[in-house]
């Protein structure tokens, strides 16, 4: 039998960017469909195809027995010596059954069943590759805007989804703008696959900063946090694998580069830098920059920390309707209650008089620290001060470790917010 339309397969082939065996077992089984439909054959079918001669053949196969109880799957080991003398009872032989007249046939019945599997087949490739990623950064192109709700171009899929609930509240978009957004999940339909975006998720901010940090794409520099409210405030917790690379100036950049180009893809979404540590108390103290930090005490049972501050920096701790504690819980998984000075020693004086009598105050705080208040383990933090570089330090033992570099991440301290005005 003379197959016709080989070519226009291969010509599908490259148009539908679809593996050359997908279109052949989609040609054999319809061929198959193709011959039970005209000639209403029940037994096992299968077909061959000669793609350099452009030709087909139709074989069944059946069983070779003894009795032949059924002739659409068994034959006579009698019959079966006619066509293989050397066959046993118990093997499968395979006869062509191929109608003079098939080529005509298959090519008009099988048209259909082709056109649906390589549909089919197309929907499958593009949900694998999109499927594939999936928690990735994309760019596409945005094709048109119901209400609120946003579709973007991706090429192979054309409306993909960006709803509301995932996008920045600082976003606005036009017909035909680019922008990058991250695939949150991928869902086979009867169509096209559902491609889910989103522009708020913590993974863009992650994955931005693996496209503009080169350390991190090296695995230098491995971000071990993300606490994300997006559109307006963001916290990153890095660390390096390598002494001699500081994690916190290799996301910040020279002058600010790369953090400034991560801050821009957001549109202003301000972001914090902290450096991350084995050492919880000091982990939250960077986590709640850039307010600063007079002592931590832990209870590591509970995973819940007391972070004790200055008074004049309990509001710049806590932040605006409590966003930076509530960013700094997030990023490091503690529950964090912030306390100022005055508040703890009026509540220690309460709880332990015995360490507030006359004497020296920085021996019974030690002693406070060593002793343990109701269970919990006090470790005491430095200050964190700020150098005329604009740099906030942590120092323990004469030693300076860099938390963050504000000249060159956006934060929201109330106090830059008030001198810019």
């Amino acid at each position: 039998m003379h197959i016709d339309f080989v070519q226009a397969l291969r010509d599908v082939q490259k148009e539908k960017d679809i593996p050359f065996e997908i279109l052949e077992q989609i040609i054999e089984d319809a061929l198959v469909s193709a011959y039970r439909k005209h000639f209403g054959s029940t037994g096992e079918l299968h077909v061959e195809i000669d793609w350099e001669t452009s030709s087909a053949s139709v074989y069944t196969r059946k069983e070779v027995v003894d009795v032949v109880e059924n002739a659409h799957v068994q034959m006579s080991l009698e019959e079966a010596r006619k066509l293989d003398d050397e066959i046993s009872v118990g093997e499968l032989l395979d006869i062509e059954v191929t109608p003079e007249d098939f080529g005509r046939i298959a090519a008009q019945t099988a048209k259909q069943v082709v056109v649906q599997r390589i549909r089919e087949a197309e929907r499958d490739i593009i949900f694998d590759e999109f499927n594939r990623r999936a928690g990735e950064i994309v760019t596409g192109v945005v094709s048109r805007l119901e209400n609120r709700t946003i579709f973007v171009s991706l090429g192979k899929v054309d409306s993909a989804l960006l709803p509301p609930t995932e996008q920045m509240p600082s976003d606005h978009y036009r017909v035909g703008e680019r922008i990058k957004v991250f695939v949150v999940e991928v869902a086979k339909t009867t169509k096209a696959p559902h491609v889910l975006l989103s522009r708020s998720h913590p993974g863009l901010l992650r994955k931005l900063f693996e496209l503009e940090v080169p350390e991190i794409a090296e695995g230098v520099v491995e971000i071990i946090s993300v606490a994300r409210e997006a559109g307006h405030r963001s916290k990153v917790a890095v660390y390096s694998t390598q002494e001699a690379v500081d994690p916190v100036g290799a996301c910040v950049g020279h002058r600010g580069t790369r953090v400034q180009a991560v801050v821009d893809e957001l549109r202003g979404e301000k972001i914090d830098i902290v450096r991350y540590s084995d050492d919880p108390a000091r982990y939250l103290a960077s986590a709640l920059s850039p307010a600063r930090i007079s002592e931590v005490r832990l209870d590591e049972e509970r995973k819940s920390a007391t972070v004790i501050v200055p008074d004049t920096q309990q509001s710049l701790a806590i932040g605006k309707e409590g966003q930076n504690v509530r960013l700094a819980a997030r990023l490091t998984g503690w529950r964090i209650d912030i306390r100022n000075e005055s508040q703890m020693k009026e509540q220690d004086e309460i709880d332990h008089p015995e360490f507030y009598g006359e004497g020296d105050e920085e021996a019974t705080a030690v002693v406070v620290g060593e002793q343990g208040i109701d269970g919990a383990e006090m470790i005491a933090t430095p200050a964190v001060e700020e150098t005329a570089e604009v740099v906030e330090t942590v120092e323990v033992d004469d030693t300076v470790e860099v938390v963050e570099t504000a000249e060159t991440v956006a934060t929201a301290e109330e106090s830059a917010d008030e001198k810019a005005e």
